[in-house]
Formats: structure tokens, C-alpha cells, sequence
């Protein structure tokens, strides 16, 4: 049996059995060849994209600002849940829509929008079916439909402008909002911002698992071919260049796919989860000036 296939099997195992308190060999058994034959329909790997938790670590009280809990459904009809955080000035600049990575749940994710609210901006943060409070279950196409989803909850508050609005996503969470955006245009968007993001769902399942891993993937919905329709929306791209999650080079495929206008920002020395936050926060600062500026637009 291949090395590959076994990690990927065992990787789901716990998914599959999480309801029960103990797993016999025999039953552990009937999981894998369950999994080895949902594997190998087409697309059988895409929901290990995905790692979920029902857990909430934190709050936006954790660190010290007020929130309100968010009720709103998908166009399925799909329950979700997230947070809308004030901005913390009397004037808000403008309203941005947080879309999240590929694990845990918003409690995970403070740490990259806070910032936020504290220069001026309201914040909207959500998860998608099958994380956190959301219910459903793991679904790409569902995940993009989410994200359209909270824009047209937003939007509808009466304490916000509607005619400024701004998607910012992280990683995966990039990826579902170029999509989104892609497909079905935000009225009022003014600016979409992706920080560690993919081009292609089979480009990374290559670099992780081979040949194999490529073949138990699906390329649909990939941002590299809905990211051109974003434009004439302003796009700012950052990547860390020691990101080893997901290579810079996709960040460039992005951006090089990606119509006028645009921006690149490239972080030396940043991984992942810090191309903004790193050396004081200095791309922050630069985001935030880029902000003000297309804001004036």
C-alpha cells in the first residue's frame, strides 16, 4: 500500500470516526477501505483541504473590544455564525469581510483582523459551513456560496456603508473570496485583499502529495481562473517569501492572472501566517496606506 495513501486515509480516520469513544482494528479497517473508495471517485480529496473545529478559544472579549454574534444563512440555506466587531473610531473608514484559512475556527483567527478594528475599520468575520458554530458539512462549492453569503449580510446592517466594503482573506480563505468575488460582484466592494493565498487547489495537493495527491483532487473553482474578474476592483496580494505552506509562487501566478488594477506586496523572511504582523507590523502600516488610498477612489 502506498506510504501516501495510507497518511492521507489516516489523516481522515478521526473525522470519520469522531462521534465514537473507542475504534476496534475491525472498524478501523471498514473506515479505511470506505475512505480508500471515496478517494478514488473523482474529487475524493478535496475535503482534506479542510480541518474544522467546533472549538471557540477566544472571543473578540478576549482582547478587549466589543462584538455581537451573527446569525445569517447561506443561499442553501445552510446556518452560519460569526462575529461583526466595531471599528474603534466615531467615523468608520470602511467595512471588511474576514474569510478565514482551512483550520480551527474564528477563535483561531483573531490575531490577523484586530488590528483592524483598531485603525477604523468595522470588521466582519464569519466561518464557513462545517467550522465552528456553522452548521453543514465540508463542501467547496457550499464554502464560496458562504462567502457570497456574509457580503449580503453585511451589507444590509444599518451601521454600515454599503459602499465600502473590503474582502480580505487568508490562505484557503483567500482562495473562496477570489472565487466568490469572481462569479457574483460585490456592489460597493472596494478593494479585495488576499495575504498567503492559492492559485490552484491541484497545484497544492501535487506539492504535498505527488502525482497522488494531484489525482485525488479536483481544479474546480480554483482563483486562478476567477481572479482576472475581480478587475476593475483594486487587488493588493501579499505573500510570505519563506512560506512554506503556500509558495510564494502561487501568490505570483495570482497576481500575474490578476487584472488592473494591483498591487504585490512580497515580505523576506515571512511564513504563513505573518507577512503582516512581522517587523512591527510595517506591512500592516503599508496596507493600511493602500487602503486609504483606493478608499479615496
Amino acid at each position: 500500500m502506498h506510504a501516501r495513501i495510507v497518511s492521507l486515509w489516516l489523516a481522515a480516520v478521526p473525522l470519520a470516526g469522531a462521534q465514537q469513544t473507542s475504534v476496534t482494528l475491525e472498524e478501523a479497517g471498514r473506515t479505511l477501505l470506505r475512505l480508500a473508495d471515496e478517494f478514488q471517485k473523482p474529487g475524493g480529496g478535496n475535503r482534506l483541504f479542510y480541518l474544522p473545529t467546533r472549538d471557540e478559544p477566544a472571543t473578540p472579549a478576549t482582547w478587549g473590544f466589543n462584538y455581537e454574534n451573527l446569525r445569517f444563512r447561506s443561499a442553501d440555506g445552510t446556518p452560519l455564525h460569526g462575529w461583526f466587531i466595531p471599528a474603534r473610531v466615531k467615523d468608520p473608514r470602511a467595512t471588511v469581510v474576514f474569510s478565514h484559512g482551512n483550520a480551527g475556527s474564528l477563535g483561531h483567527h483573531l490575531g490577523f483582523v484586530m488590528w483592524l478594528a483598531e485603525a477604523g475599520y468595522h470588521v466582519m468575520m464569519f466561518d464557513y459551513r462545517g467550522f465552528g458554530k456553522s452548521g453543514g458539512s465540508l463542501d467547496r462549492r457550499g464554502m464560496i456560496d458562504d462567502v457570497k453569503a456574509a457580503f449580503a449580510h453585511v451589507a444590509r446592517r444599518p451601521d454600515v456603508d454599503a459602499g465600502k466594503l473590503v474582502s480580505y482573506g487568508h490562505s484557503l480563505g483567500g482562495a473562496k473570496s477570489i472565487t466568490a468575488i469572481g462569479e457574483s460582484p460585490v456592489r460597493g466592494l472596494r478593494a479585495v485583499v488576499i495575504d498567503g493565498a492559492f492559485a490552484s487547489y491541484r497545484t497544492m495537493a501535487r506539492l504535498i502529495g505527488g502525482q497522488l495527491g494531484e489525482s485525488l483532487v479536483t481544479d474546480e473553482w480554483s482563483p486562478r481562473d476567477y481572479v482576472e474578474k475581480i478587475s476593475p476592483v483594486p487587488l493588493l496580494v501579499v505573500h510570505g517569501e519563506q512560506d512554506i505552506v503556500v509558495p510564494v509562487a502561487q501568490g505570483r501566478e495570482l497576481f500575474r492572472t490578476a487584472g488592473q488594477p494591483k498591487t504585490i506586496f512580497e515580505v523576506k523572511a515571512a511564513g504563513h501566517g505573518d507577512a503582516l504582523s512581522r517587523d512591527g507590523g510595517a506591512y500592516r502600516k503599508r496596507m493600511l496606506a493602500w487602503l486609504e488610498e483606493t478608499l479615496k477612489g
